[in-house]
């Protein structure tokens, strides 16, 4: 078995050799371990201190493209370069790549699909108490909304087996981690947490600079992703809570008429009330719709995990890839023989490669 450890980076040189000397070469259950990391378009030397510290493989993009589609990249390079089990981790090494044996255990031993490392955030001294307890309540919410147990929904130290893999597709530009979850368990993936170490804070986050830059995102991003998972709940509760007040003023107004031998009065009530119905039908509606989407996103996410499986039926090469290490298996070559068809490894100039020179 083949367990590839990824790691989306940009503008990570200072932060990757340390990130990079934690990380096991030898994991039990395991034949091969590689590594493989997500270039997002850095403008320092990320890709040079990957290779000076042993990279295997690297996904490198021309520009900033974002966690998440760093994340997504690196799984589809993973799983045609033959990874069975893929581990995400985070260059700034907040993981303790010490957990890493822990974290693929359910999935060797075959009784999860998916397993996210829990950092038990209460306990984690950096994190002020507002960021506490907003973690706690995000990851409520997403459980609601994926039917599944993850006590920290936000973590980026994940495990997943090459089915769970192939099926996941985020599409949020933000992040990945709450909406994989929540794709997860409702294609009824073996959804499993175990508890991780984290090391010391090391840098600012670069996602979220402030506190209420957190709060605005994160806040933002968690009820796009429940809306869009769970629209019936969303809308319908939405459209219930119009209609009530609604219909509190009808019959206040409907009261005050009768009361006062049909006499019109508090005619604002009834305006204000034939308002309120509206907006209550209007959400109502969206909620049908946002159903509707929902189905076809799920059919969406089914049709391209089979052609994610022809694709490496096809031994269709990742795409952005380039071998790191000399030796390394390169896909974009067309023979293995033929020197004027492969690859150099990264780094190397073509126009000053002997076999080039003699071409």
């Amino acid at each position: 078995m083949k367990l590839i450890i990824q790691i989306p980076c940009f503008n990570e040189e200072e932060q990757l050799p340390a990130t990079l000397a934690d990380l096991p070469r030898e994991v039990p259950g395991f034949d091969e371990v590689e590594w493989l990391i997500i270039d997002d378009g850095s403008t320092d030397r990320t890709v040079d201190v990957a290779v000076e510290n042993g990279v295997d493989h690297i996904v490198k993009f021309t520009n900033n493209k974002g966690l998440a589609a760093g994340f997504q990249a690196g799984l589809d390079a993973c799983l045609k370069l033959g990874a069975d089990v893929i581990v995400n981790t985070d260059a700034d090494n907040q993981y303790d790549a010490g957990s890493i044996p822990e974290l693929v255990r359910p999935i060797v031993e075959g009784t999860q699909d998916m397993v996210v490392g829990d950092r038990q955030v209460m306990t984690i001294e950096h994190f002020s108490f507002l960021k506490k307890r907003l973690q706690r309540l995000g990851s409520w919410v997403v459980r609601q909304a994926s039917s599944t147990t993850v006590p920290d929904t936000t973590s980026g130290f994940r495990a997943y087996n090459r089915e769970a893999a192939l099926a996941i597709q985020p599409v949020s530009r933000f992040t990945y981690t709450l909406e994989t979850l929540i794709q997860a368990g409702k294609l009824n993936a073996a959804v499993g947490h175990v508890p991780i170490k984290t090391n010391p804070k090391t840098r600012e986050s670069r996602l979220f600079p402030s506190m209420g830059s957190y709060v605005r995102r994160n806040g933002l991003s968690i009820f796009r992703i429940y809306s869009q998972h769970q629209p019936l709940r969303v809308f319908w509760t939405g459209a219930g809570f119009f209609a009530l007040v609604a219909l509190a003023f009808f019959v206040y107004f409907l009261i005050d008429f009768l009361s006062d031998n049909g006499h019109a009065g508090h005619v604002q009530l009834l305006i204000a009330g034939a308002v309120l119905f509206n907006a209550a039908m209007l959400l109502g509606a969206l909620g049908v719709i946002g159903d509707l989407l929902d189905a076809q996103r799920t059919l969406s996410q089914r049709t391209f995990e089979r052609i994610r499986r022809i694709e490496l039926q096809l031994e269709v090469q990742p795409s952005h890839y380039h071998p790191a290490q000399p030796g390394t298996p390169d896909p974009d070559a067309a023979t293995a023989d033929d020197p004027h068809t492969r690859a150099l490894p990264y780094g190397e100039d073509p126009t000053t490669s002997q076999e080039h020179l003699h071409a």
